[in-house]
């Protein structure tokens, strides 16, 4: 399992207060506004009351937080959160966007979860039914002055009178202070005060005390999480946990940042010793964002095949692939497949790049492993996707010749 730390500068005295307090990031790329909630009441319950100074943030388990190189023109999307030792939420939070009952007056404007880091900046108004409706969430840095590190959500546009509340999912610019920010939220909200800022300050070799080692989701978790709603962040954040933990036992503390060559060498480490032959692949990333990656469907397959058949993690493996019209990314995809298809997703809109590895189930109860890769599909990505679960869908009924059976037709 993941870890979370909590230091503080000295034991609670006798009111409850500490100096100062620093949550360690330990790479859970899992974390949410639930799982902060539950660690601010653990402190509680371990007597904490209050902070008369900051509260600091330690994600130095990773390399500095950030995007990889190969992704290109970053947005505020929040499939675009940059990677860190310490976040929440896998980096993103929401903003809801609704009109008064007046044109001309600003809009409603709400961000979840609420915290201080994030400022809004409202300049969208609502407008008349006539009007055509337009809007722009942007996230920046906010202003370099004294006091408390802070992000800007910038909202502009147009919102008619009447119309229903449009919700836009961002990511933010620094994972760690967002994190920091959220647990101030939370302790708040169980009673602990936090008199300083929230900034950015490893432990270092300083002299603190820990107060809590809170665990959080097991791996088998996380990788759940991250196939079957194709979470991006989950995906770069266990590349680089692959890094810093290479060669260390697990009861033991990593020596090495994780970062993404490393991660990338370890990754093609364990692939190899599982026997899936990486010789002409390319690997770059986690999730795939990056358009630098080349693999061929016939190394998902034989990667699919070896996944199916472990022991030691298979069951885990198959369970946590999205299932046809039941759930995760196939939710609402291969109907008339309900149950019969787990298989992962994959899209690239910008590049015109879409997939679908994974396994399907026939009516006579033999299970055949699919790879289907799309590149530089003409027309949009719902025309590609939709081709893409047809081709699926026909492996559940039509008829397949056994190789015997199609060499002696030839």
């Amino acid at each position: 399992r993941f870890s979370t730390r909590v230091w503080a500068s000295a034991e609670p005295d006798a009111e409850g207060l500490v100096d100062e307090l620093l949550v360690e990031g330990g790479g859970d790329p899992a974390m949410n506004s639930e799982d902060w909630w539950r660690l601010a009441a653990d402190l509680r319950r371990a007597g904490l009351r209050g902070v008369r100074g900051d509260l600091r943030i330690d994600d130095t388990r990773f390399e500095t937080p950030g995007w990889h190189p190969s992704w290109g023109r970053i947005s505020a999307r929040a499939y675009h959160a940059p990677i860190g030792a310490l976040t929440a939420n896998y980096g993103s939070f929401f903003v809801s966007i609704w009109p008064r009952a007046t044109v001309g007056e600003p809009v409603h404007v709400d961000i979840d979860p609420p915290v201080d880091y994030l400022r809004i900046r409202n300049r969208a108004t609502t407008a008349s039914r006539r009007a055509r409706p337009k809007l722009s969430v942007e996230r920046a840095q906010g202003q370099k002055s004294p006091g408390p590190a802070d992000e800007v959500v910038r909202v502009e546009g147009l919102v008619r009178v009447g119309d229903d509340v449009d919700r836009f999912p961002r990511s933010v610019l620094d994972p760690g202070l967002y994190a920091g920010s959220l647990l101030a939220y939370q302790l708040d909200a169980n009673g602990i005060f936090v008199d300083g800022d929230v900034r950015r300050g490893p432990r270092a070799e300083q002299d603190f005390t820990l107060i809590l080692d809170r665990p959080g989701r097991s791996l088998a978790e996380a990788v759940a999480l991250c196939m079957k709603y194709s979470n991006n962040s989950i995906a770069e954040a266990l590349v680089k946990n692959l890094g810093a933990w290479e060669g260390v036992p697990l009861d033991g503390e990593p020596s090495r940042q994780g970062e993404w060559v490393g991660g990338i060498r370890a990754l093609r480490g364990q692939l190899g010793r599982l026997g899936i032959d990486l010789t002409d692949a390319r690997l770059v990333d986690g999730s795939g964002l990056s358009i630098q990656n080349r693999l061929t469907p016939r190394m998902l397959v034989a990667a699919l095949a070896i996944g199916r058949s472990s022991f030691r993690m298979g069951a885990e493996f198959v369970a946590s692939m999205p299932i046809a019209e039941l759930d995760g990314t196939l939710e609402t995809r291969l109907r008339g497949g309900r149950g019969r298809i787990r298989a992962k997703t994959g899209l690239l809109s910008d590049a015109s790049v879409t997939s679908l590895s994974g396994y399907a189930e026939r009516a006579d109860g033999e299970t055949l492993i699919f790879s289907i890769l799309v590149n530089g599909h003409s027309g949009g990505s719902a025309a590609a996707i939709d081709a893409v679960d047809r081709v699926a869908h026909a492996l559940l009924d039509t008829p397949i010749k056994s190789p015997a059976a199609a060499a002696k037709a030839d």
